[in-house]
């Protein structure tokens, strides 16, 4: 029904001609708001676009040119000879409740509704962005200033001069072949693994691939055995999927794994570091790998093998991953380029049973796509040219330095305070606290003097965890690590 109800005043508009917003944005977004809010009741007539332009102080075209995109948009209707009115009913269809005023979209939406399972256990999952800064010690960075970007440059320019239909489609689920192939070979030789291109599913880094790992091999209420301490993404990704964390305590010589099976003999998944230990360091010995495969050949059960950054071992070759030893195909073994390269090239890896290689690839399908097919057509050349292999060689003697420069700074400058444990591989040492002092607060009094690092306890399991910075020495350049620990003493009142 036509409800004549003469002209609105617009007295809600409130349009700011400072502001980068053109001021016809202004007018659909505030109008628009006002019809599903129920300020504009449907069916009411507006202003002609003359006596609106003189009313609020605007061009009559920019005005025009609101009215028109709203009504495109459904939100208003024009009537020949009769002039513009609100569209019908769409405040009722809808069922919106009025707004607050100047809310601006903001204020988080309180609703009756529930999130489902899942998502309500990803909801409670911490996670946190830090930006780097020089000179930080921040863990898990690697040597931004060392990577051989002039040379990385010029296979990617090469790549976009001319990018083939492939490089510019969605790619294939399981990655660009040519980058599969290379990382297979570089697998092959430099990490002992027995693998061809089948077998890898290039990903959007590390943590894609164990959250397909949670997909493809783990049902809601699963019991997943993990390292306690352990990588706290890894630890609420099991949770938020709906498993239910098993620890296994870690000691000298990595996770105890018999321990932590005899608490959960129905588990059927266990996530690992073997190689490094995150974020202890340590090694997972032969006798342990071996009864993690026996358990895993008897149980028909799955070992994740989270190989972060096992590349940067600085006395002898990189050792061998767990999946070099399994006979039976019940390790996936995960890599990734972010530590060895830089972080934001997202591309990690996996190395799958063959047998599992269409459900992993069906799971990327629907979940996540491929890699930018550009970049890894960029990293297949860097790698294939011999690049790859010789920026890790250099980085492992330039890390090594940095390890060497950061732990001789901190005990001669903090030794009454910390107690340094370092390993031979990685990008992090760890800084022990009295255990009366609190590694949450010592990391934000660091931060309030431009030092960024992490706090050891988040990562156990239980509450009243010992307390310890985790530094990386990665990112710091060997002349500021000395000045950054002398800060580090200011900050912590050494």
């Amino acid at each position: 029904m036509n409800k004549q109800l003469g002209v609105v005043l617009f007295s809600f508009l409130d349009l700011d001609k400072s502001s980068p917003i053109p001021l016809f944005q202004q007018m659909n977004t505030q109008i628009r708001q006002a019809v599903l809010s129920g300020r504009l009741p449907s069916h009411i007539r507006l202003p002609s676009s003359r006596v609106l332009a003189l009313d609020i102080g605007v061009s009559r075209t920019t005005v025009v040119t609101a009215f028109e995109q709203l009504i495109a948009e459904g939100y208003l209707e024009s009537r020949v000879g009769a002039g513009t009115y609100v569209a019908g009913d769409l405040a009722e269809i809808i069922g919106y409740p009025p707004s607050r005023p100047n809310s601006g979209g903001t204020d988080k939406i309180r609703r009756a509704s529930k999130l489902s399972r899942r998502g309500t256990l990803l909801a409670k999952t911490i996670s946190y962005e830090t930006p780097v800064k020089p000179g930080s010690f921040l863990p898990n960075q690697p040597a931004y200033d060392q990577f051989p970007f002039a040379i990385w440059s010029r296979f990617v320019a090469r790549k976009n001069r001319n990018p083939s239909y492939e490089s510019l489609n969605y790619g294939n689920a399981a990655g660009y072949l040519p980058l599969r192939q290379a990382i297979a070979d570089h697998l092959r030789h430099a990490r002992g693994i027995n693998c061809d291109s089948g077998q890898v599913i290039v990903v959007t880094g590390a943590q894609i691939a164990l959250s397909l790992s949670t997909w493809v091999l783990m049902d809601p209420g699963d019991e997943v055995i993990m390292e306690n301490p352990s990588l706290l993404a890894t630890r609420d990704m099991i949770i938020g999927f709906g498993g239910k964390v098993v620890n296994a305590s870690v000691d000298k010589n990595g996770m105890n794994f018999n321990a932590a099976i005899s608490k959960a003999p129905n588990a059927r998944m266990a996530i690992v570091t073997a190689s490094n230990q995150y974020p202890l360091g340590v090694t997972l010995s032969l006798s342990r790998r071996l009864e993690m495969l026996a358990w895993a050949n008897q149980k028909e059960g799955w070992i994740i093998e989270d190989d972060y950054d096992s590349e940067f071992r600085f006395s002898g070759a990189p050792l061998e991953p767990m999946q070099t030893i399994d006979q039976n195909g019940r390790v996936i073994y995960v890599g990734t380029f972010s530590k060895v390269l830089f972080p934001s090239l997202r591309i990690g890896y996996l190395v799958v049973p063959p047998d599992l290689a269409d459900a992993y690839c069906a799971a990327v399908h629907l979940l996540n796509r491929s890699a930018p097919t550009l970049d890894q057509a960029a990293l297949a050349e860097f790698i294939n040219n011999g690049h790859f292999s010789a920026h890790i060689r250099r980085m492992r003697l330039i890390y090594a330095e940095r390890q060497g420069a950061i732990v001789a700074a901190l005990r001669k400058t903090l030794a009454g305070l910390l107690e340094i444990s370092a390993t031979q591989t990685g990008l992090n040492v760890i800084g022990w606290l009295p255990q009366d002092m609190s590694d949450v607060v010592a990391v934000q009094q660091l931060r309030a003097h431009g030092i960024l690092s992490a706090p050891m306890s988040p990562h156990f399991a239980e509450q009243n965890s010992r307390q310890g910075l985790l530094l990386g020495f990665g990112c710091t350049p060997v002349d500021e690590i000395q000045p950054c620990v002398d800060k580090m003493a200011r900050a912590l009142g050494v």
